[in-house]
């Protein structure tokens, strides 16, 4: 998608009792000055069912002026952490995401707020995420949805679901990325002194009966290793080497920790570090193949292709070109 074709317009919806920091996300990676980046700035509204004083989790209020109207003709509706997931959201709230689902706007639910997507009905027979502290509540209410617990966050196209509290910046980031690319993200990550990428889903964070050993820390080293030798042979023994942990044991840890297999990790790293080559470097699609550790240029292309649905250098005149290098 070219960045002159995306509606730069993003609703975000207030409520009492929000949590400010799921409302400052959004604010904080949409709301940056993208002009000195190349980039078209992104034109924020924060609305509320009943606009006005709106009282916080954290004990002070803020002055809403919109009211939900605002999400009308909005390119991305962001609805942050419900309150509480007993408490129905309003049925005002219900429709204008419907609506704005039906004109086709991204609605985003960010932690919870991916119960008040799963009320709308705008989750059912899709795939979601949500905080796993909740996830067997969002199960057991939303059965039609299909709920991964393990993601940080879930891209179905139009809907977007995030995991809980920090994994909110990793879906906004995201969404970024989507629209201007990995270059643009990365330096805005860099900005909010956060990591572009994290490794794997949330299953590192759930709270297991017996506590993880010191074992995770070298797991991260070899990651991190990982990632820096992409143009080499990697492997599971390899891996596992680095970590000086058996196979076994590396395997076990490493889908504990990252929700997903090493074959499959891999690949999203190396998919990634060909995004940000093609966008950055004038190298040819061969060379970059080479470095992200394909093989191939044809390996690259299919792989490349078959994620983001487009080729290597439909993507590279996309972004270079819009970016103003």
């Amino acid at each position: 998608m070219l960045i002159s074709d995306i509606n730069q317009t993003i609703a975000v919806v207030v409520f009492p009792g929000i949590s400010p920091f799921h409302l400052s996300v959004p604010c904080m990676v949409f709301g940056d000055d993208l002009g000195r980046l190349g980039v078209p700035r992104y034109q924020l509204r924060v609305c509320a069912p009943q606009p006005g004083r709106i009282p916080t989790l954290a004990g002070f209020d803020i002055e809403v002026s919109h009211d939900l109207s605002a999400i009308q003709g909005a390119g991305t509706v962001i609805v942050p952490a419900w309150p509480d997931p007993d408490v129905t959201p309003p049925d005002s709230l219900l429709q204008a995401l419907r609506d704005a689902h039906t004109q086709g706007s991204r609605v985003v639910g960010l932690c919870l707020g991916a119960f008040v997507l799963a009320e709308a009905g705008l989750l059912d027979g899709l795939v979601a995420s949500t905080h796993w502290a909740w996830c067997g509540d969002f199960a057991r209410k939303y059965p039609k949805v299909k709920l991964d617990s393990k993601a940080l966050y879930v891209d179905e196209g139009h809907i977007l679901t995030s995991a809980g509290t920090a994994a909110a910046i990793d879906c906004c980031l995201h969404l970024l990325r989507r629209d201007c690319g990995a270059d643009v993200a990365n330096r805005v990550a860099r900005r909010m002194v956060v990591a572009p990428h994290r490794h794997g889903g949330q299953a590192q964070y759930i709270e297991y009966p017996v506590p993880i050993t010191e074992g995770a820390d070298t797991l991260t080293i070899a990651l991190d290793w990982a990632v820096s030798n992409l143009h080499t042979s990697l492997t599971v023994d390899s891996l596992a080497d680095k970590a000086a942990m058996s196979r076994r044991n590396f395997t076990r840890r490493f889908k504990q920790k990252t929700g997903t297999t090493v074959v499959q990790w891999l690949l999203n790293q190396r998919l990634r570090q060909a995004q940000l080559l093609l966008e950055t470097s004038d190298h040819s699609v061969d060379r970059i193949a080479e470095l992200t550790g394909f093989g191939s240029t044809v390996s690259l292309r299919q792989h490349f292709t078959r994620t983001f649905v487009v080729s290597p250098a439909v993507y590279r005149k996309q972004f270079k070109i819009n970016l103003g290098r």
